[in-house]
């Protein structure tokens, strides 16, 4: 898109600040803290920057209201919802804010923006670290980011990725016994998570093809060290959420 964009490799920040955190909240703030942390650095290293443009979009901003004035009924904060420290002195510019995703993929379109970028499905913005659940570590992420490869792709080459409103993998706390080959494993179980919806406030499960869950599955397993076990979640939201964290 002619973006003049700076890539930042700030793993490393984020594993310290995430190690033994489990509460799916507290792991949001810590990511959040993080993300505002090397913002704030790397903004600094600039001149004349007076201006943060973000991408929050409306279900970002009702999921992080608490209703009726009590904290205990947020359902879940969001990292670009809430403003920014006062020591930054930046002005916020969210030009998405009061629109729904498809609302969003319409202003797009009409910009003529590709459509590879305008279909691609929503991530969280605490990426994969709330689609582990339990405390985060690099041997988990990496774990992770394959079996979603796997499903995405596969997703992709059979057709299927824009018959699908969001796609994703949880690796779940939970180990089973499985066999490869005549060798007893215990190992970690995994649930694939895909949903159609039109503006992210509610949604259904998709009901993708038996052969292709098949066929995911046994990539999953027999490429994936550490996986020998695959689930397919079948919740609506509500009551459960697209991510599960």
């Amino acid at each position: 898109m002619g973006l003049n964009i700076t890539g930042v490799d700030a793993k490393e920040k984020f594993y310290s600040e995430l190690a033994g955190v489990s509460d799916p909240e507290l792991k949001r703030k810590a990511i959040g803290k993080v993300f505002i942390d090397v913002f704030d650095e790397e903004s600094n290293k600039l001149e004349n920057v007076k201006w943060l443009g973000q991408g929050t979009i409306y279900p970002d901003v009702i999921e992080s209201i608490s209703v009726n004035g009590g904290a205990s009924q947020t359902i879940k904060s969001h990292h670009n919802v809430g403003g920014l420290p006062d020591y930054m002195k930046l002005d916020i510019v969210e030009p998405l804010r009061s629109l729904f995703k498809d609302e969003v993929r319409r202003v797009g379109k009409s910009l003529g923006i590709s459509p590879n970028i305008l279909n691609r499905h929503p991530f969280p913005g605490p990426g994969l670290g709330i689609r582990i659940l339990g405390d985060v570590t690099e041997e988990k992420v990496r774990i992770l980011q394959e079996v979603d490869h796997i499903f995405i792709e596969g997703l992709k080459t059979s057709g299927l990725y824009d018959d699908v409103w969001q796609a994703g993998v949880m690796l779940l706390p939970v180990q089973s016994v499985g066999v490869m080959g005549d060798e007893r494993t215990y190992e970690n179980a995994v649930a694939l998570r895909a949903v159609s919806s039109t503006d992210g406030m509610t949604a259904d499960w998709c009901h993708l093809p038996y052969d292709f869950l098949a066929k995911v599955s046994n990539d999953i397993i027999n490429k994936v060290k550490g996986i020998n076990r695959v689930t397919y979640d079948i919740s609506s939201k509500p009551p459960a959420t697209i991510e599960w964290e």
